[in-house]
């Protein structure tokens, strides 16, 4: 999708500004991406190659589902807003008129936003109210109405053993 299609479906952006972080791609949506995943494409819907723990999570995109999703899937829980917080990485869910979750939004350690565009680019955005619009289309995203938080996952330093030079060759 063209930077113009983007601002074209999001005119906010071209105010707020935003990047594209990488190309389209149909391998996961905002749910999974949101959650670092992007092998998956989460989906209430019990159909071939989508991705739903049914045996734990409800097959619906309610607000009460989708908090229980992020919190069994990654460890979130639900915080009061979404400043960035120094040690938390945070994901905001928007809701549409219908009180269905439509997107996911996931803060970086910049405290900048990222966002899946259903099968279009991965965007970086400084607002979540870019995104926002009426809700009432099937394609709209609504208004955020919950953030999650969990430590930031730590990246820990490789630690390598071995000798600092190797041993000379044996004769054999």
């Amino acid at each position: 999708m063209s930077a113009q299609d983007i601002e074209h479906e999001f005119p906010k952006l071209v105010v707020d500004g935003w990047k594209e972080s990488s190309k389209d791609t149909p391998d996961y949506n905002c749910f999974a991406f949101a959650l670092h995943d992007e092998s998956d494409w989460y989906s209430p819907l019990p159909l071939r190659g989508y991705y739903w723990p049914a045996d734990k999570i409800p097959r619906n995109t309610t607000l009460p589902t989708m908090i229980e999703l992020y919190r069994y899937e990654g460890g979130f829980e639900p915080c009061e807003n979404g400043e960035y917080e120094e040690g938390f990485e945070k994901i905001a869910l928007y809701v549409n008129e219908r009180k269905n979750v439509t997107h996911a939004a996931r803060q970086l350690s910049s405290a900048m936003w990222t966002s899946k565009l259903g099968v279009k680019e991965d965007i970086e955005h400084p607002l979540l109210s870019s995104l926002e619009d009426a809700g009432l289309k099937d394609d709209d995203y609504g208004k955020v109405a919950q953030f999650l938080r969990r430590p930031r996952p730590s990246t820990p330093a490789l630690a390598f053993s071995f000798p600092l030079a190797l041993p000379a060759p044996r004769d054999s």
